[in-house]
This record gives C-alpha cells, sequence and structure tokens, in this order.
C-alpha cells in the first residue's frame, strides 16, 4: 500500500461531523457488538504480568459484573489487525532533539511485526498525514529522517484527525505519541478530543520528552498528556536524557506484546448516549498485589 496523503484541513472538518454511532470502533468477532477492552497487567515490582486466564479477570461496567466473552493474551492475531498510528512532534522547539527521536520511532516501528500499516502523522502548526504498508516501511522511514522542525504544536489536531478515521476502520489501535511539550496551536479543544478518545477504542501510549521546557509549565503538560494516555488504557513516558527514549520504546513494545484484549457485550441500558465506567480486577488470589490499566470507560451510541 503506496502512503496516502490526507488533507488536514478536510480531516480536521470531519471532526464536526461524526456520526454518534460507530459500530465498528467496539465490533468484532462474528458480528457481535463488543466492548473491547486493552489490559496491562504489571506486578508490584514493576514488571508485566503474564499468563493470566479469562477466569482470573472480572469486568465491571458502572459498577455491575459483566460476562467475558472475548479473552486473547498477546496479539489477538488476524482477527483483529492491529493499526499503528506513529504522531510525531516536529515543532519548531524539536530542533535539538528531531534526530534522536525519529531514530527511535523508526527502530520501534521496525520491532512491531504485530501492526498492519502504519498511519504516520507528523505535525507542527499543521497535521500531515500518510499511510503506509509493510512493504512501503522505507518510504515512511524517508519521510520521518526527511522533516524538519518549525512551527508551533497542533497536537489535539494531530491526535484527532487519526481518532476521526479510526472510528471506520475496525480492529485495533495502537497510537506512539511523541512530543516535546503541550499543545499550543490547535483548533479542536480538549473537550472535543477526550469525547473522540472515549469513543473510539483507540489506545495511546504518549513520550513526552520535555526537559526544554520551562519548569513552571513542565507538569500541566505532563498531567495533560498522561491524562490523553490513561483514559485509553495506554500510559505516558516522560525520559529525561535523549539517551532514555529508546528505552520507554522498548517498554512500550514490552506491554503490547504482553498485554491482554477482553470483550463483554454491553447491556441493553448502556445505549444511552452516555460515558459508561469500566473496571477491571484481578480475581488470581496470588495477584492481589497487581496493578491493572485499562480504558476508564466509552461511549455508547444512543440507540
Amino acid at each position: 500500500m503506496p502512503a496516502r496523503p490526507v488533507s488536514v484541513v478536510a480531516a480536521l472538518a470531519g471532526l464536526a461531523l461524526i456520526a454518534p454511532a460507530a459500530p465498528s470502533a467496539q465490533q468484532f468477532r462474528g458480528g457481535v457488538d463488543l466492548v473491547r477492552l486493552p489490559v496491562v497487567v504489571t506486578a508490584r515490582d514493576g514488571q508485566l504480568v503474564r499468563g493470566l486466564k479469562a477466569e482470573d479477570f472480572e469486568v465491571l461496567e458502572e459498577g455491575k459484573p459483566q460476562k467475558v466473552a472475548y479473552f486473547a493474551e498477546g496479539a489477538p492475531g488476524e482477527a483483529l489487525p492491529l493499526h499503528l498510528g506513529l504522531l510525531l512532534d516536529q515543532s519548531e522547539s524539536m530542533d535539538r532533539d528531531l534526530r534522536e527521536a525519529a531514530s527511535a520511532a523508526i527502530t520501534f516501528v521496525e520491532a512491531l511485526d504485530e501492526a498492519v500499516d502504519v498511519t504516520f502523522l507528523d505535525f507542527d502548526s499543521n497535521v500531515r498525514v500518510g499511510r503506509f504498508s509493510p512493504d512501503s516501511y522505507p518510504m515512511l522511514f524517508q519521510r520521518i529522517r526527511d522533516r524538519k522542525a518549525g512551527g508551533m504544536t497542533a497536537l489535539y489536531d494531530a491526535l484527532g484527525v487519526y481518532l476521526e478515521a479510526a472510528l471506520s476502520r475496525e480492529g485495533q489501535h495502537v497510537v506512539l505519541l511523541y512530543t516535546d511539550g503541550g499543545d499550543s496551536s490547535s483548533r479542536i479543544t480538549y473537550g472535543k478530543l477526550e469525547e473522540l478518545l472515549r469513543l473510539g477504542n483507540v489506545m495511546v501510549y504518549a513520550i513526552g520528552y520535555m526537559e526544554h521546557q520551562l519548569s513552571s509549565s513542565r507538569m500541566p503538560q505532563q498531567m495533560r498528556v498522561t491524562q490523553i494516555a490513561r483514559e485509553t488504557g495506554g500510559d505516558a513516558f516522560f525520559p529525561t536524557s535523549a539517551r532514555e527514549i529508546h528505552a520507554f520504546y522498548a517498554r512500550i513494545l514490552d506491554e503490547l506484546a504482553s498485554r491482554y484484549t477482553l470483550g463483554y457485550v454491553p447491556p441493553a441500558t448502556a445505549r444511552d448516549g452516555k460515558f459508561r465506567k469500566v473496571e477491571v480486577k484481578l480475581k488470581a488470589p496470588a495477584h492481589k498485589s497487581a496493578k491493572v490499566r485499562t480504558r476508564t470507560g466509552y461511549l455508547m451510541p444512543r440507540g
């Protein structure tokens, strides 16, 4: 599949036209509508917990237990293909670190054999989009290397473009976001971005190298990036040196390889158009102290 450039103006215009129902965002396996939850389990020492079974988990929606109808450990396989979104901040402040960030991103893509394609979005004041299949990765890597830093940071716009497109594409969606600061020039608001995060089924991982930011602005920027990632069941990492970037990318790859996917049929009362809070707990006595991370919930279309 060759690269397919997408107009960011057209893509952003589509944000206001999203239909309230997006069945493909939650639909897989035999046409059954399921709420799909990516789950990462870590022990007290931070090590990833592998080898758990469906019966080791308890899924709650709005505090009520749900029956697990689908379970997978690691890559679910062809039945649930993984689409990777690679978002790279190329604003002016990235000038000193862009080469290291680009190198780490290329290494990540090469190591993620599970991905069936990569949607690359590089952003400054504007957003540029291209979609690449594995046989066109050399074009992708050249594009990553060739970009120059400049402009401001339209982080929400870039993420919003990917989220909006993902609503109509079945399968898993994982976003790897690299930024050196907070949003400074987007046209969509954080409230609209949060709605898209909850409506779709995209797991966001963020690398925030913010050591060049003023200390007064660094903390709120880190909190917002973390909030975006945790909303989806992903996580955010904040290296203190460029050398740490590769280590955090390796951690994300490890999480993806050891993640669990749980699915359940939502109750009929869920179709009220409201945000539904979700929680996953461990029932296994041997892992009482383990930490479970998943999406905070989802927006179910009314109907």
